[in-house]
């Protein structure tokens, strides 16, 4: 599949930010409201797109998106196809063995379960989840019966057909899906936190670029820009910093 490549207008701030490449390739999937989706002119869109945008103003950069599906999302990066992921990817040991992240720009959160019944048992069910998600590491260690899918929207579908018990996501992912669903969909099972929060994801080896995403992070934490793109996007109750 082709990837889509789309140009934003970062003002660079500072002539100075001197990295190995003029342009900051910020790699996304675009298939995951609200953290990145594909709008209606076809652009990617999403509270990591406004973040994104905004940490390339504060480190002086000009950046540009690419989509990439997400089951290749780590492997393209490492080829350098991009140079970082922001896709809603959870801090966990076993990616930071291939790859580095930034400190949590959204703080951990927990997982949760969608069935069309409240009566369907999630520890030996069928249970749909993503592929290379710390989701799906989750269901297979469950004792439930794991079926994984390339696109989050393919894990909901398989509930509402049938071949699926349940599908086990990002809370913040489901709820909209849950609320649009005229109560045809609700939330089974306890929560469960899993991961270190969102990070962006960055070569080993590009270590100033690290930094200065990092850099940016911390600064969007104090002055409050950062709660307020949070609050924007998921709601009132969604955990700030």
């Amino acid at each position: 599949m082709q990837k889509l490549i789309l140009t934003t207008a970062a003002l660079a701030l500072s002539a100075g930010a001197a990295f190995a490449q003029d342009t900051v390739r910020l790699g996304t999937e675009g298939a995951y409201p609200p953290y990145n989706y594909i709008d209606d002119t076809g652009e990617v869109a999403g509270f990591e797109r406004e973040l994104g945008d905004e940490l390339c103003v504060r480190a002086g950069l000009t950046c540009e998106w690419v989509t990439n599906d997400w089951d290749s999302i780590i492997p393209n990066l490492v080829a350098g196809n991009y140079d970082t992921i922001i896709a809603g990817m959870s801090i966990t040991d076993e990616r930071e063995e291939v790859i580095d992240f930034t400190q949590d720009y959204y703080p951990p959160t927990a997982s949760a379960y969608v069935a069309a019944s409240e009566n369907v048992d999630v520890l030996s069910g069928v249970v749909s989840a993503q592929t290379a998600t710390i989701q799906a590491g989750h269901v297979a260690e469950s004792g439930a019966t794991l079926l994984e899918y390339a696109t989050p929207d393919e894990t909901i579908a398989a509930v509402r057909s049938g071949e699926a018990d349940a599908v086990f996501a990002d809370y913040d992912y489901l709820l909209p899906a849950v609320e649009a669903s005229n109560g045809e969909l609700m939330f089974v099972g306890e929560r469960v936190p899993l991961g270190g929060g969102v990070g962006m994801g960055i070569r080993e080896s590009d270590t100033e670029l690290l930094e200065a995403m990092d850099a940016g992070i911390t600064s969007m934490k104090e002055d409050g820009s950062l709660n307020e793109l949070l609050i924007k996007w998921f709601g009132e109750d969604v955990q700030t910093y």
